[in-house]
């Protein structure tokens, strides 16, 4: 997947909006305000995602291409290689994954005013 495909694919997703707010190059996807997603655009290798964290560490066995996300907490982020061997459809798998934990976190009133949000995963 390049940057564009993950770019549209985010957007794709119920109520996402995208930002700059570390810095003028690292883009963030965001669902009702909270980040789901990262990518530098300077340096596309890495594309960053939350997850649950025993998936997080299965994920890291199984892909030598994700690793535990730099600067973050890496209890509750990865970050996946893009130029290694993963396919779309579990990138995407993985991005919707990141997307419904988020979700999840939301609070009861704004997931029952939005119901578009529980769709995904």
């Amino acid at each position: 997947m390049n940057v564009e495909t993950i770019r549209t694919y985010c957007l794709s997703l119920p109520q996402v909006s995208e930002d700059f707010p570390f810095d003028e190059t690292t883009l963030a996807f965001k669902v009702q305000g909270k980040i789901f997603a990262m990518i530098d655009l300077e340096d596309t290798t890495w594309f960053v995602l939350k997850c649950d964290p025993d998936y997080a560490l299965e994920l890291r066995d199984q892909h030598a291409e994700i690793k535990g996300a730099w600067h973050m907490n890496k209890k509750h982020w990865n970050q996946i290689n893009l130029y290694g061997s993963l396919t779309d459809h579990l990138i995407q798998k993985l991005i919707n994954h990141s997307y419904a934990s988020v979700v999840r976190k939301l609070p009861k009133r704004i997931r029952e005013e939005n119901p578009c949000l529980l769709t995904v995963e």
